[in-house]
């Protein structure tokens, strides 16, 4: 039986050697005490032959195909034998020491299932980036937000987030699992490929009683949109599709349906989004997203929990942003925490 290490650093790659090219080498360099493995999605540009001849010493599963991030570290940590796992996107710049906080944090408390450092923006290294920041949280119509972003604004850091916190979510940028407790709960959803499966995935560790964490003494710096871009059509459809999908899965029963039909009408008023910002195009995935929703109920019926302990933040922060004029997390009031 295979030797099990401690950590393995694992980067999902798709045809980014444009990222494995700027990034690699930066991640090997400050990553000590941990493997570094690259799980590739059938790429058909020359990633392997990169990772072969530049970086001989990193393993590299292989994926039969392209089946998105959530099948494809799936399949890949089904073969990785570790105590934790520490799901990297290859469009990250990570920071010296960056492992080590976060996994004495895990090592001191086995109920913590998953945990994410600071994220901030590559391109601008004083802000919050978008996917992830500082922690993430979700309302009680699914609507994500972070301690630094809440919707489209960004905060600067200036050290307001920098206390170790229970969140609800771990971004996918940059996340760290604890593998017995990925196992243990049959890890991504097989069938969302891409999109809201980090907070899929958060919602059903919690859901077993499990804490989710961020560590802001590990600090790593992320591009954003290096496999879909905000322009991306699909990226619309899988996000409105997975949102739908998750909150029909792990919402407690009394609440599903009411809190469906009501993320529902706000996807239609957020339509209008798209036409203002001269995209009116992605209008359509968005009724393509709910049709599909629709024909998947029987299969995610199945895929209910026994327990409901996950606590969401019990506003709408679609009101309190848009209307109240409620811009940053520290606004809010965090008795839900």
């Amino acid at each position: 039986m295979e030797t099990q290490t401690k950590v393995a650093v694992v980067i999902l790659n798709y045809n980014g050697i444009h990222w494995l090219k700027k990034f690699l080498g930066n991640v090997i360099e400050k990553t000590t005490n941990a493997e570094v493995i690259i799980a590739d999605n059938a790429s058909t540009d020359e990633s392997i032959n990169y990772i072969i001849n530049d970086f001989p010493s990193v393993k590299i599963i292989q994926n039969k195909t392209n089946e998105g991030y959530a099948s494809g570290y799936n399949r890949a940590l089904q073969q990785i034998s570790a105590e934790y796992y520490v799901l990297l996107n290859s469009d990250v710049e990570v920071t010296k020491n960056w492992i080590a906080p976060i996994i004495k944090l895990m090592d001191s408390d086995n109920n913590i299932a998953a945990c994410q450092p600071k994220i901030k923006k590559y391109n601008n290294k004083n802000s919050f980036e978008y996917a992830g920041a500082c922690g993430g949280f979700i309302d009680k119509y699914g609507y994500p937000f972070c301690r630094g972003r809440v919707f489209a604004t960004l905060e600067d850091d200036k050290g307001q987030y920098d206390d170790a916190c229970e969140v609800f979510w771990a971004s996918g940028a940059c996340m760290f699992l604890r593998a017995k407790a990925f196992h243990e709960v049959g890890g991504f959803d097989w069938d969302f490929f891409a999109h809201m499966e980090e907070i899929d995935l958060c919602w059903k560790l919690k859901n077993k009683g499990y804490k989710i964490m961020c560590e802001p003494k590990s600090c790593v710096f992320h591009v954003g949109g290096g496999t879909l871009s905000s322009e991306s059509t699909f990226k619309t459809y899988l996000n409105y599709r997975n949102n739908l999908l998750m909150l029909y899965k792990n919402l407690n029963p009394e609440k599903r349906f009411n809190t469906i039909f009501k993320r529902m009408i706000l996807d239609g008023i957020s339509s209008f989004k798209f036409i203002l910002n001269g995209k009116p195009q992605h209008i359509f995935y968005i009724l393509k997203a709910h049709l599909k929703y629709y024909t998947l109920l029987s299969l995610y019926r199945k895929k209910r929990p026994h327990s409901y302990k996950a606590k969401l933040f019990p506003k709408s922060i679609v009101y309190l942003y848009f209307i109240k004029g409620i811009k940053t997390y520290n606004q809010l009031n965090k008795d839900f925490i």
